[in-house]
C-alpha cells in the first residue's frame, strides 16, 4: 500500500471507529439483552440546536456514520498523512449503565466487533490498534475481559470513559490495574459519560451549554490524575502506564506544581508517595494533543510545551473523525524535528511497544 510520505513516521492516538448500524453490536449481546442498544445516549449530543457530530467529508461514499468504513478511513486518514498506526477508541459509553452486567456485555460485544471487523479483517498490513472498552462499575468482570482480549496481538491498551462514581485511583479499581499490569497494557482515560447515568459531574452542578462542558472535559482528567498519584497506584502497580486522551494538555503543568507543592506540606498524609507527583508523572502517565491549545500568540504554547516536558510525555492524536480533528501537518508547526519525531511517532512506539519501522526515515523537513 502506497502512503503519502512525512517526515517522521506517524502513531494517531486517538481515531474513533464506529459501528456500520446498530445491528452489529446487537447480534454480538445475548439474549435477553440482544435488541436493547440504540446507539449511543449521553448529555450534550445536542442542545440549543447545536450538535457535535463527525466531519461532513468523512462520511463514506456508501453512506453510513463517519468512522465505520475502514477502507475509506484508510483512503482520506491513514493514507493521506502517511499514519503508520492508528490507535482505535470505539466509543461503547458502556461506564454509564446502572445494570453492571449490561455494561459488561456491552464491552465485549464492542471489543469482539472492533477485533472482527477492524483487527482481524481489514488490517493485513497491522496499521489498527485496538483500544478493549471495560465496564469500570465492575472492577472483577473487567479484569475478567482484560484477561479475555488482552493479548490479542493487535490489542495495545484498556480503554474507560472518564465519567466515573469515584476517582480511579481508589481501591476498588485495583483488579483493573492488576489485569493492566498482567498484560502489558495501558490504561486509557477517554472523554465521556461525565454526568451521564450514574456518573457523576465533574463540575459543580450541570453547565447550560456544549461550549461550557466542552471546554470543561479536563476537569474529570485533573481529578483522575492527582487521586491515581495520591493514593500510590503506581507504587502498587509499579508498571502501569496511563493514558489521558482527548482532554488538552496545557492545563499539566499548572496543576503538577501545585500538586508538587503541597506535597512538600503534606506528605505526611501519603506516606506511599515516595516522589514527587511530577516524578510519577514522567515514568507513569502520557497525554494526547487533541484537542491542541492555540493561543494567539504561538510564544505562549512553546512555553507551555517546555514546562510540561512535553517532547517525553505527549502524544500525537487526531481526534478523527471528529469536527475538531487536528491534522499532523496543522500542530506544532516549528518545533524542531527531533521533538517533532518524539510526540508524534517514539513516545507512542515505546508505551505501545510498536516495531520499530525500517522503510521509513526521517527525511529533510521542506
Amino acid at each position: 500500500m502506497s502512503r503519502n510520505p512525512s517526515e517522521f513516521p506517524i502513531v494517531d492516538c486517538d481515531v474513533h471507529v464506529y459501528p456500520k448500524s446498530n445491528d452489529e453490536i446487537n447480534k454480538r449481546l445475548p439474549k435477553p439483552w440482544r435488541g436493547s442498544y440504540h446507539g449511543e445516549s449521553r448529555p450534550f449530543n445536542a442542545t440549543g440546536g447545536f450538535v457535535l457530530k463527525g466531519r461532513d467529508d468523512a462520511i463514506p461514499p456508501g453512506g453510513g456514520r463517519a468512522g465505520s468504513d475502514p477502507d475509506f478511513l484508510r483512503e482520506q486518514h491513514i493514507d493521506t498523512y502517511g499514519i503508520r498506526h492508528a490507535i482505535l477508541m470505539p466509543r461503547a459509553f458502556c461506564n454509564m449503565y446502572p445494570n453492571p452486567d449490561y455494561a459488561c456485555l456491552l464491552a465485549t460485544a464492542f471489543n469482539d466487533w472492533m477485533i472482527d471487523e477492524w483487527l482481524d479483517n481489514n488490517n493485513d498490513d497491522g496499521v489498527f490498534k485496538g483500544s478493549i472498552n471495560v465496564a469500570q462499575q465492575d472492577p472483577e468482570a473487567a479484569a475478567r475481559e482484560i484477561d479475555r482480549v488482552g493479548d490479542h496481538p493487535h490489542v495495545v491498551q484498556v480503554m474507560v470513559d472518564s465519567g466515573a462514581r469515584a476517582p480511579f485511583g481508589q481501591r476498588q479499581y485495583y483488579p483493573i490495574y492488576e489485569a493492566c499490569e498482567r498484560h502489558g497494557l495501558p490504561f486509557a482515560i477517554h472523554p465521556g459519560t461525565d454526568g451521564s447515568g450514574i456518573n457523576h459531574q465533574p463540575t459543580p452542578g450541570f453547565p447550560t451549554h456544549i461550549i461550557e462542558w466542552h471546554t470543561l472535559l479536563s476537569s474529570g482528567f485533573q481529578a483522575h490524575l492527582v487521586s491515581l498519584i495520591s493514593e500510590g497506584v503506581f507504587e502498587r502497580f509499579p508498571g502501569l502506564k496511563v493514558v489521558l486522551v482527548e482532554g488538552g494538555f496545557a492545563w499539566l503543568a499548572p496543576l503538577i506544581w501545585r500538586f508538587d507543592n503541597h506535597y512538600r506540606e503534606m506528605r505526611m498524609e501519603v506516606p506511599w508517595m515516595k516522589r514527587r507527583p511530577h516524578e510519577y508523572l514522567k515514568d507513569h502517565v502520557r497525554i494526547t494533543t487533541q484537542p491542541a491549545e492555540n493561543p494567539d500568540n504561538p510564544q505562549h504554547l512553546k512555553q507551555i510545551l517546555e514546562m510540561m516536558d512535553a517532547e517525553n510525555v505527549l502524544l500525537y492524536a487526531s481526534d478523527y473523525p471528529h469536527f475538531d480533528f487536528d491534522a499532523p501537518n496543522r500542530v506544532f508547526k516549528g518545533q524542531p524535528d527531533d521533538w517533532r519525531r518524539s510526540v508524534f511517532f517514539e513516545n507512542a512506539r515505546e508505551l505501545y511497544g510498536l516495531p520499530v519501522p525500517t522503510d521509513q526515515e526521517p527525511a529533510t523537513t521542506s
